[in-house]
């Protein structure tokens, strides 16, 4: 591998050694700089993948200045655009230089960021006063203007952060630095639901022409896609989409950077022998995630380590509930989901300790609900899954008609979540037993989400983090009864519907007793389990591998934010 490495770094990429060179300019931009659009980049043959990867990885030394971070994930940022992909990668990444009016400290605490500070004027009405100096990283003033227009811009067709907006009701400017956001029924915790609105510069967004969100469903893009203009502690230096982003930090941020990387270099490099091998030789200083069966051997390296903690994350499989005949199922004119039976035969066929054992290496957390610990409006008391029991299961199905099963088409993603492939295998492998035939489509997630995200899917896998850290989260997102108009239950993928499960979902939004709360949560999710919504499996583990040299904040919702990142001055670039 080392003679590898030695041999690729003799490789100059074009990408880097000269601007690219397009049909109608030269994309490169002094102030936030424009890699080729995507019909310009080269689409690298799978059997060039590892070589496009220690191309990208040499190309570090190009760029290399004094404490320059070199970050590698299983999968890139799909866009720049903060709004078109409500993915935690896409958001980690674009928050570093995005933000939004509220911001999380290191251990999740809301924080001022924006705005300086919050207060509710009327049970509908919050009102946030907005930092003043602030600036986009093109120089042009942050103001209230930028506020409303980057929530309506949020709310617009095409944006994926449309269930962060579809319970405010109006957005208005008091002054350049006020604005007041009025929800429609009271929200206590609207400051915590908009910390992944990102703010976005309106004079920018217009004369760039990137006023509306990208669409990653209808593949629509614009210049948001390739560029950035933020007001975050990082700027953008270069966008090669599936090989490298490269950032440089803002010298005119606002706020305190503690930490002392000067550039990131971020690498998509889904391999994961790749990954931990560039992690091991020194090409990267810090990678994720670690491969279970590969956190011993990077930790017994002498100049590497693993940090492990939990994650919010919640891996679940969903279920076309809604059409009449699904679409890649070998059953025609009804649709098996539509029956409880079929979706509880589903759940208690899959041995989630199995997976836990033999894909996660232990590295797991079987769940029965749809968030974890960590998450409020978790109980212990209602985390019991149903048993695994193939025999139950058989029976379940004969009842609902389908004592030979079926054959089915489910999607799953191969460079998103921790052996997200393998745990659909599994799936796969115990669903056998029950004589259903899985036709596995797993994929690349830049194609795997737009597919899901139509709803062009009968059975598929996801995870969800609560961004608010609550489970109101998880209802409006995952289980209400969808509504494109507003985005309520934007990802709930499969229709699954509760009229029941809405009404108190829109008690939980309002209600401020915390007893009351807590006991419509519980009542929500006891219905959710009844019904067989989704089937949930487990909560991953974080494992992030990264040279002893680094010091950095591990966030629960695995966001990785560069400002707090140190670099020992002894390992200095």
């Amino acid at each position: 591998m080392t003679t590898f490495f030695r041999w690729a770094r003799r490789c100059t990429p074009v990408w880097w050694s000269r601007p690219c060179r397009c049909a109608r300019r030269r994309y490169r931009d002094p102030d936030s700089f424009l890699s080729c659009p995507k019909e310009f980049v080269v689409k690298f043959k799978s059997n060039l993948l590892t070589v496009a990867v220690v191309c990208a990885l040499s190309a570090t030394s190009f760029v290399a200045s004094a404490q320059t971070l070199r970050v590698a994930d299983q999968g890139d940022a799909l866009s720049m655009d903060p709004m078109s992909l409500n993915e935690s990668l896409q958001l980690s990444v674009d928050g570093n230089m995005y933000e939004g009016l509220t911001g999380r400290g290191k251990d999740l605490s809301l924080a001022p960021a924006l705005a300086t500070s919050w207060k509710q004027t009327s049970p509908t009405v919050w009102r946030f006063e907005l930092r003043k100096g602030v600036q986009f990283h093109d120089g042009t003033p942050f103001t209230a203007d930028d506020v409303l227009f980057s929530f309506q811009r949020a709310s617009a067709d095409g944006s994926d952060m449309k269930s962060y907006t579809n319970d405010i009701k109006e957005v208005r400017k008091v002054g350049d630095f006020a604005v007041e956001i009025e929800t429609k029924a009271p929200f206590p915790i609207l400051p915590d639901v908009v910390s992944l609105v990102y703010i976005m510069s309106k004079k920018w967004c217009e004369t760039n022409q990137a006023t509306k969100p990208v669409d990653r469903r209808k593949g629509i893009e614009n210049a948001a896609s390739f560029r950035e203009n933020g007001t975050g502690p990082y700027r953008l230096r270069e966008r090669q989409p599936n090989v490298r982003t490269v950032m440089e930090r803002f010298g005119n941020y606002w706020g305190k950077v503690e930490g002392n990387a000067q550039q990131v270099v971020f690498t998509p490099i889904g391999n994961d022998a790749t990954r931990v091998a560039a992690l091991l030789s020194g090409e990267v200083d810090v990678m994720e995630p670690v491969p279970v069966q590969d956190i011993g051997r990077v930790n017994a390296n002498a100049s590497t380590k693993v940090m492990v903690g939990p994650e919010l994350r919640t891996i679940f499989l969903g279920m076309d509930q809604k059409r009449d005949e699904l679409l890649y199922s070998s059953v025609k004119g009804k649709n098996p989901f539509k029956d409880k039976r079929v979706r509880q035969a589903f759940y208690q066929a899959i041995d989630i300790e199995g997976i836990k054992t033999t894909v996660m290496r232990g590295a797991s957390r079987p769940t029965a609900l749809m968030i974890g610990p960590g998450n409020n409006g978790w109980t212990a008391e209602q985390d019991k899954r149903l048993p695994y029991d193939v025999e139950a299961a058989k029976k379940l199905m004969v009842e609902a008609g389908y004592p030979n099963g079926f054959e089915l088409t489910m999607n799953c993603p191969n460079d998103r979540y921790v052996n997200d492939s393998r745990i659909c295998q599994a799936v796969a492998a115990n669903l056998a037993k029950i004589n259903v035939k899985i036709n596995l489509q797993a994929e690349t997630k830049g194609t795997y989400f737009p597919k899901i995200l139509r709803r062009d899917t009968s059975f598929y896998m996801l995870g969800w983090t609560p961004s608010t850290y609550d489970a109101h989260n998880a209802l409006n997102a995952l289980m209400v009864c969808p509504d494109d108009k507003t985005g309520a239950g934007q990802f709930n993928l499969g229709s699954y519907c509760n009229p029941k499960l809405d009404e108190l979902t829109h008690k939980i939004q309002s209600e401020n007793d915390k007893a009351k709360r807590l006991a419509e949560i519980k009542e929500a999710f006891a219905i959710h389990a009844a019904d067989v919504g989704h089937i949930p499996l487990h909560q991953q583990s974080l494992a992030w591998g990264m040279s002893k040299k680094i010091s950095l904040v591990q966030r629960a919702d695995n966001f990785m934010d560069y400002k707090w990142v140190h670099i020992n001055k002894a390992d200095a670039r």
